[in-house]
């Protein structure tokens, strides 16, 4: 498993859009994701901040059920 960078919440946001969510809504610093998927609905929440913690990206992505593989092929 590859490591995760530090990256912008901006970088983050950018990557999930590109694997199919979308922005529904920002309530102060944290945005919140949505997809579509036949099993239901995928969410995920992004605080924007300059640089993500590694462990806060894991848990965006485990929110997202998203694997490191996918989201860094999507950076």
């Amino acid at each position: 498993m590859p490591k995760l960078p530090r990256i912008p919440s901006k970088e983050a946001i950018r990557a999930l859009e590109r694997l199919g969510f979308e922005q529904v809504r920002q309530t102060a610093s944290h945005v919140v994701m949505k997809k579509e998927t036949p099993d239901g609905e995928i969410g995920c929440v992004v605080p924007v901040h300059r640089e993500l913690k590694v462990g806060t990206l894991s848990g965006i992505l485990k929110q997202a059920q998203v694997t490191t593989e996918e989201f860094i092929e999507n950076l």
